[in-house]
């Protein structure tokens, strides 16, 4: 059973950074797709990036291009999103997950869910 737990979320003024965390449990992040996705009330949830299976590829949301990146640490079995130049709209519940990459990481049929770690950003 993969367990994902997420850190680091925080309170942040506009233009500063924050970076989460989400460790990695019962198997290898390098077997699964990774995704960082996000919600805000009353909005849909959002994939902000993905980590293709086996490391290194990576994609993102047009909304965050060019402000986030999606990183690894493969000994510490770790993914991570650094966040840059955050927004207002940024401000939401931000969760990590997985999935078999079986049938492509670009569907969001994630199953491997974390319990999200909020961040909030203020003008």
């Amino acid at each position: 059973q993969v367990h994902l737990a997420e850190s680091g979320g925080g309170s942040v003024q506009a233009g500063e950074s924050l970076r989460l965390s989400c460790a990695i449990s019962g198997d290898r992040y390098r077997n699964y797709c990774m995704g960082w996705f996000r919600q805000a009330p009353g909005k849909e949830r959002e994939r902000v990036a993905i980590l293709y299976a086996g490391g290194g590829n990576t994609a993102y949301a047009d909304s965050v291009k060019g402000r986030f990146t999606i990183s690894e640490h493969n000994a510490e079995n770790t993914v991570y999103l650094q966040m840059n130049s955050l927004k207002p709209g940024d401000t939401a519940m931000y969760y990590c997950a997985a999935k078999s990459p079986i049938y492509g990481c670009a569907r969001n049929d994630y199953l491997y869910w974390g319990q999200g770690t909020q961040v909030t950003v203020s003008s």
